[in-house]
């Protein structure tokens, strides 16, 4: 398997963030398209040299047309997969492999919602799912909240342990300029939160913010001579195990299991080789769910794991460094701004930069633990 994927032959040559936390009077397709042009600039490319698009639009099915029309391009290939969160990391699998082919020369990764400032929320009523519909479940949240209570009862994590994932995540906000949600939070504030759908409370939740953001990837040989620090791309894997989470013969153990020991065996590492982790954090639970099928700690230790400050700024394994969905920026999606953190670390200009950070783990969750996908990206010195 690690044969097949083109290990560091291609890499992100260009990244940017655009309107993180709130910026009214934009649409989700202007916020994306600012984000994009940031990115070509930042790689020293200009919008002419993209020829690949790749995007997932929460509020357009045609996404992939209407981001090729804004933009003014005819791309040779455009790509809207909408697996959720992990779309952009199934995107950069698809253009990597697709680089290294000679299909293409330069793909554009972008996303961007304004479901803050549109007055989106988190929850909505399951409609979709026959199944599930007529037990009115909260969507997403009661499925997470699901999840949550089984790995309670099967492992005797605790709220407190849930509390310390939202604790880590706005201790390292509250140095990232960049970050929407900041100040104090303690544990008495976590466990003392509006329940949502038991065990999830306010504090367990993600932001719901406005933003966007976009990586421009080529091959290695051009990314190295072009303007800012190119960020190979080791290995990059996804799994979908179900949609709706009651399919699950397991709901404390997800697809991450299947996805991150694939891309890791691909780039030939593993968790020990890992300076740090970011994962999609929609609720506290998930962090722990994939720290553990990840293989950061064994199944069940998860919520010992973060409430020992593991993933804490001074933590033995660094985890949503910018504070992550929870009190960084989640407009609707998150996936991509997991991929950025992870690659700015790679580059060095990280808003809470590590020291000698030469491999990132970024993972992405779709749906209600539904899809998963993994990237490792590396240093130039790892090649």
């Amino acid at each position: 398997m690690g044969d097949t994927f083109p290990r560091g032959r291609t890499a992100i040559a260009g990244l940017a963030t655009f309107g993180v936390g709130e910026m009214p009077g934009y649409t989700s397709m202007e916020l994306t398209a600012q984000a994009a042009l940031l990115a070509i600039a930042d790689a020293g490319l200009t919008l002419p040299d993209v020829d690949a698009l790749f995007i997932c639009q929460p509020d357009d099915f045609f996404a992939g047309l209407s981001f090729a029309q804004y933009l003014g391009l005819q791309p040779r290939y455009t790509d809207n997969n909408r697996t959720g969160g992990s779309s952009f990391m199934s995107h950069m699998a698809v253009a990597a492999m697709m680089l290294d082919a000679g299909y293409i020369d330069c793909a554009l990764i972008a996303y961007g919602s304004n479901q803050r400032s549109n007055g989106g929320k988190l929850a909505t009523k399951i409609t979709s799912d026959q199944w599930d519909a007529p037990y009115a479940p909260i969507f997403p949240l009661t499925s997470y909240a699901l999840a949550a209570a089984r790995h309670m009862h099967e492992y005797g994590t605790t709220r407190a342990d849930l509390a310390a994932v939202a604790l880590a995540a706005r201790a390292w906000a509250n140095t990232n300029p960049e970050a929407f949600a900041k100040g104090p939070l303690s544990l008495e504030d976590c466990l003392s939160a509006r329940m949502i759908s038991t065990p999830v409370s306010v504090r367990d939740c993600c932001l719901v913010t406005d933003g966007a953001a976009a990586i421009v990837m080529t091959r290695i040989d051009r990314a190295r001579d072009l303007a800012r620090t190119a960020v190979p791309l080791l290995g990059a894997a996804a799994a979908t195990w179900w949609n709706s989470i009651v399919q699950a013969p397991d709901v404390t153990v997800t697809a991450a299991k299947e996805s991150g020991a694939r891309a890791m065996a691909m780039a030939g590492v593993s968790t020990s080789d890992i300076d740090t982790a970011q994962l999609y954090d929609a609720f506290t639970i998930n962090t722990i769910l994939f720290l553990e099928d990840l293989g950061f700690c064994p199944k069940g230790e998860g919520g010992r794991f973060v409430s020992s400050g593991a993933i804490a700024p001074g933590g033995s394994l660094p985890v949503n460094t910018n504070g992550g969905g929870l009190s960084c920026c989640h407009p609707g999606m998150y996936g991509l701004f997991a991929i950025i953190e992870a690659a700015c670390q790679i580059r060095g200009d990280a808003a809470n930069q590590l020291p000698d950070v030469n491999i990132a783990l970024a993972h992405g969750n779709g749906g209600t633990l539904s899809s998963q996908a993994t990237v490792v990206l590396g240093s130039m010195a790892t090649l």
